[in-house]
């Protein structure tokens, strides 16, 4: 119980920090790299967590629960990658304003908004969903994926979403 609080307070933390760090970098450029290449990288990886999340439904859905837990570390290597990656790109880049008029400019920013917040709000979800899986806390573990799996799922493809919507101003 002792090392479960630990863990709870690791994942406090971290649900704080990582927004205020991520949101800290657009006031740091750091200049002479090129990493204009990355978006279409970390879209991408957006994208292979999406189809890695339903992929973890399927398994677990057919009782495999090993490879569900594998699927699920993939998915969150995945994520820390999205987040190295974008971390850099912003940090090295000016931020690209999206051109788009008229209703796709207001369905641009409102899946930019609610990507935005949610790519926020799912961490802690997201950490303690894993949490009491590997802790073997099932119940726990079920009742909190059905808020985490949609929020997950929804900044995944939203972010592929965002992506394609402003990749023509790059």
């Amino acid at each position: 119980m002792i090392q479960e609080d630990r863990y709870k307070q690791i994942i406090l933390i971290i649900s704080i920090i990582l927004p205020l760090a991520v949101g800290a970098l657009f006031l740091v450029k750091i200049e002479g790299f090129d990493l204009t290449f990355l978006p279409t990288i970390y879209a991408s990886i957006n994208g292979l967590t999406a189809i890695g999340l339903l992929a973890a439904l399927i398994a677990v859905k057919q009782k495999n629960f090993i490879l569900h837990e594998r699927i699920i570390k993939f998915c969150m290597a995945l994520s820390v990658l999205f987040l190295l990656l974008y971390v850099a790109y912003h940090a090295t880049s000016e931020s690209t304003h999206f051109g788009g008029e008229g209703s796709v400019k207001y369905i641009y920013y409102f899946i930019l908004i609610t990507h935005v917040i949610l790519s926020i709000a799912v961490i802690p979800f997201v950490l303690y969903s894993f949490l009491f899986g590997i802790t073997k806390q099932l119940e726990k573990h079920k009742k909190l994926v059905r808020f985490a799996f949609p929020l997950w799922l929804y900044v995944a493809v939203s972010g592929v979403v965002v992506y394609l919507m402003i990749s023509p101003y790059y």
